[in-house]
């Protein structure tokens, strides 16, 4: 695989590659993007993939095949270093560390947030939202006045949160979960991520039909719930 610009290789679903892609623009990248069915990897992806996961990014190197980075956080920080921009993470190593920490965190809302859009049952799902509520009303006492979650600069922990939210954009639609209930930075905060131009971009035009049909292929109680609401 080669090519002049960077390549995201990518799910149209994945929050993962979101992060990434929101990382690139923010840093005024130019790249390219190749999507894949995860369902059905090709075999030239296996054999550049060892966790077989996507996000990956491919950077050219002049007279060999393209160097690939695999897992979002590792691509973020790559183009952390290597890229001109806005600094994304805190100067301060102390600041930069929990900047981290609340990072990871991000990846654990992820983890829940599988468990809820697929939940099969009524028991299991409302388990894992009120996980989720509790996730988020963590998250409402460290955060400031915002707009963002540091103040005034988007970072490195926006670029995590903002897929996050996104999915919110088409569940709460269905039905009203109360997760965000009284988390007046959080829902700001939300707002902000929302419109940011990184983050509308980081995804096509068809997401929110794409992530309706998944929710459809699992049979998802999260849409029976929404039913039982309307």
């Amino acid at each position: 695989m080669q090519s002049e610009k960077l390549t995201l290789i990518s799910h149209h679903l994945c929050p993962y590659v979101q992060r990434a892609a929101i990382v690139l623009a923010e840093k005024g990248v130019a790249f390219e993007r190749r999507y894949i069915d995860l369902a059905a990897k090709p075999d030239w992806f296996l054999r550049i993939s060892p966790l077989g996961k996507v996000p990956l990014l491919a950077i050219p190197q002049a007279g060999r095949d393209d160097a690939v980075l695999f897992e979002s956080t590792v691509i973020c920080e790559y183009l952390e270093e290597t890229q001109a921009g806005a600094p994304l993470h805190p100067a301060d190593p102390l600041t930069r560390a929990r900047h981290r920490g609340w990072m990871e965190f991000g990846s654990s809302i992820l983890a829940d947030l599988w468990v809820y859009e697929t939940a099969k049952d009524a028991e299991q799902f409302e388990a894992r939202r009120q996980t989720l509520a509790s996730k988020f009303a963590t998250l409402e006492e460290e955060l400031g006045e915002g707009p963002y979650f540091a103040g005034e600069r988007f970072g490195m922990v926006d670029a995590v949160f903002a897929p996050v939210f996104r999915y919110f954009e088409l569940f709460e639609n269905l039905f009203e979960s109360g997760i965000f209930a009284g988390l007046r930075r959080v829902n700001a905060w939300r707002n902000a991520l929302a419109v940011r131009p990184s983050v509308v971009e980081a995804v096509t035009a068809d997401y929110q039909e794409r992530l309706m049909a998944f929710l459809h292929r699992h049979d998802a109680y999260l849409l029976r719930r929404g039913k039982l609401a309307a």
